[in-house]
């Protein structure tokens, strides 16, 4: 009988459990604490077209990115998204969206916002739980200037605020520049740079950005930067980044050692020095240690930023070379040497203008026509010294090959060493 209870109870329990059940599998209003629609979460994406430099598209949610085949979805976005004609947007990731050619040899990254009829998203294979920050390394990427004017500010700008907790994705993947940079990218990001061009998974990130920040050449403006960055701080950034020792240039002593270092940035196949040895004397000969570093010199970047930073002046003829200036400490003084054909101004815009922002001073050697090696080529009635500026009116080309490609320079060495005296009159004290 006791076992016959059990069951008639055990039975009783099953005929009440039952309606319960049912109950809350129908979800009926008897259960009011169960809710009867959860609201997917929904994702954002906003884009911003205005700069002249560069394009930048920013999204949050549910993020999924396929490399190779160029493509990140943003799923289920939000009603006050920007919403893109035909649902996608086609993204170069690299800041001179001006010039046409440059862009055409960057590889464009379609953002697709929201699933179509004959566009759905992959589902994911790889879940991060940082940001993404997509960039390439493509473009004028392998000059020094270029590296670090389109490429390394900019990401500054973008990812710093992220202190490491954020992916880096480069299209336009080169390993040789990811290894040259290795040391700037490594402070930037604690990740491995991923590659998007190879990479077939389809990665989900909580945000992502891409393209990155850029304000001007070699600069960054704090009014426009997101975190209010300069470029002091950039170049403490850098500093850091290669453990530089000197932060901060202070007079050296005339009457002792050791005496102010000066580097000469040499060049090779155009807008080269001729007589670059009695260059160097000069500036030896008024007082200063003088390091010449040619082409050779610059390939190891962490070994070269340290002979940089050990110095207190540079000087070079106006080349990509000068954005070593970068790693000179504070107060450091930059000479550049302008070429003739009524460059003063494209120089000064590319190198002079910088300076001051990063907290260096800036001087010109100006090239008179004596000094170029355009008279060997051209007589002295041609428009080349005549009327240099008709020259630049037939197109970026001519100066090209002319002006920058086609000359190299012999200097006054009276002049230059009445310049470099002045200058170590400037760095030194009694």
């Amino acid at each position: 009988m006791k076992a016959g209870r059990n069951v008639s109870a055990g039975a009783a329990a099953a005929c009440l459990l039952v309606p319960l059940l049912v109950l809350v599998v129908l979800k009926t209003d008897c259960t009011p604490q169960i809710t009867r629609h959860v609201a997917a979460p929904r994702s954002k994406l906003s884009c911003n077209f205005s700069s002249e430099r560069m394009d930048i598209c920013a999204m949050e949610g549910d993020v999924r990115m396929h490399g190779k085949s160029a493509t990140v979805y943003v799923v289920a976005a939000s009603d006050d998204s920007y919403r893109p004609v035909n649902g996608t947007v086609p993204i170069g990731p690299y800041p001179r969206k001006w010039e046409i050619p440059t862009m055409e040899m960057v590889r464009e990254i379609t953002i697709r916002s929201g699933a179509t009829d004959t566009v759905i998203p992959p589902q994911c294979t790889a879940t991060h739980d940082v940001p993404a920050v997509v960039f390439s390394t493509g473009g004028y990427s392998r000059n020094f200037y270029h590296a670090m004017t389109d490429i390394i500010i900019p990401l500054y700008n973008t990812a710093r605020e992220y202190d490491g907790r954020v992916q880096l994705v480069a299209t336009d993947y080169s390993r040789e520049w990811v290894s040259k940079y290795r040391h700037v990218l490594a402070v930037l990001s604690v990740y491995p740079v991923i590659d998007f061009d190879a990479d077939d998974a389809v990665h989900c990130f909580p945000s992502v950005h891409v393209g990155i920040e850029s304000h001007e050449e070699l600069g960054i403006n704090p009014a426009l930067s997101r975190n209010g960055y300069t470029m002091m701080d950039f170049r403490d950034f850098l500093r850091s980044a290669y453990s530089l020792k000197r932060s901060r240039m202070t007079p050296a002593s005339r009457s002792s050692r050791p005496r102010p270092r000066l580097v000469i940035m040499l060049r090779r196949h155009s807008r080269a020095i001729t007589n670059e040895a009695e260059a160097i004397t000069a500036a030896s000969e008024v007082g200063f240690e003088v390091v010449a570093a040619g082409p050779e010199a610059v390939r190891d970047m962490a070994q070269f930023a340290e002979v940089v930073n050990s110095c207190d002046v540079m000087v070079g003829v106006h080349g990509a070379g000068l954005a070593n200036m970068l790693f000179l400490p504070h107060n450091g003084t930059v000479v550049q040497i302008i070429p003739w054909g009524e460059m003063k101004w494209p120089c000064w815009h590319e190198f002079g203008r910088p300076v001051p922002d990063m907290g260096l001073r800036y001087v010109e050697y100006e090239a008179m026509a004596e000094e170029t090696t355009l008279k060997e080529v051209y007589p002295r009635d041609h428009a080349v010294f005549t009327d240099p500026l008709s020259i630049h009116k037939q197109g970026f080309h001519m100066v090209w090959s002319i002006f920058l490609d086609g000359q190299n320079v012999t200097l006054d060495i009276h002049r230059f060493r009445g310049l470099m005296h002045q200058i170590y009159q400037s760095v030194t004290i009694t």
